[in-house]
């Protein structure tokens, strides 16, 4: 896969939200089916410790996606999070992204607005993915929330979370979404226990915990993102979901 030029994006906004998300125009776009594949990771002060190591786990996942004979129909956005929302880059072809991008994007941050992340990270796949099958593009997506903490700072809901997911998946454009909470240093019970429940209340097919936020742990994380990835891209034209892959 060679690498292409930076892409072309459009604004879209997510009604009910302050949010939106930027898109790669639908013209530009070569293949005729896609895999959304959308990152949200914490930023939060409390991150600030682990920062250059989550830089470059976003960097690894992408390396590695990267070398994946389903590159070519890979579509990535990310979104960095505290108390606001920061867009690192809107929904790219994978071609277009690079390991550097993310240098620098886990700055010291505030508070923990998860519940907004969590949402716009689903709506924004959601309201993609229907413009792209309205083109005749066969569109499947998995969406990762990765934080330490629990949510201290969102304008939606809890509830939003599980809403999103349910309309995502009630729609019918999506041929499948897998959403996947991860938990980095979570070290204590009473965390972990809330961000499980957030998983099974909202209906995250996933929750994976770790414990560290070393650079082994990341590492290890990527190669798990990575296989996840793998199996939804593959299973695109099945009319199913991957399954969920052991940490």
């Amino acid at each position: 896969m060679t690498t292409t030029a930076k892409p072309l994006f459009e604004q879209r906004r997510i009604a009910g939200t302050p949010y939106g998300f930027s898109a790669t125009r639908i013209r530009d776009l070569g293949a005729a089916e896609y895999t959304l594949v959308a990152i949200a990771a914490d930023k939060s002060g409390s991150v600030s410790p682990h920062a250059a190591e989550i830089e470059r786990t976003i960097g690894q996942i992408v390396a590695s996606a990267q070398l994946s004979p389903r590159a070519d129909n890979l579509v990535l956005p990310v979104c960095v999070f505290d108390d606001t929302l920061t867009e690192i880059h809107g929904f790219a072809p994978l071609a277009a992204c690079s390991a550097r991008d993310y240098r620098g994007t886990i700055a010291n941050g505030g508070t923990t607005a998860l519940y907004d992340a969590a949402h716009n990270a689903i709506a924004a796949v959601s309201g993609y993915a229907d413009e792209l099958v309205a083109h005749d593009f066969a569109v499947n997506a998995i969406v990762f929330v990765v934080t330490d903490g629990l949510d201290n700072a969102s304008k939606t809901s809890r509830d939003s979370i599980g809403a999103a997911l349910a309309a995502a998946r009630s729609r019918g454009r999506l041929e499948s979404l897998t959403a996947i909470l991860v938990g980095v240093g979570v070290d204590d019970a009473s965390t972990g226990a809330a961000l499980a429940a957030l998983q099974r209340d909202a209906g995250f097919a996933q929750y994976v915990e770790l414990a560290r936020a070393d650079a082994a742990t990341l590492a290890k994380l990527a190669a798990f993102v990575s296989r996840s990835i793998a199996v939804q891209s593959r299973a695109l034209g099945t009319g199913a979901a991957g399954h969920t892959v052991g940490f």
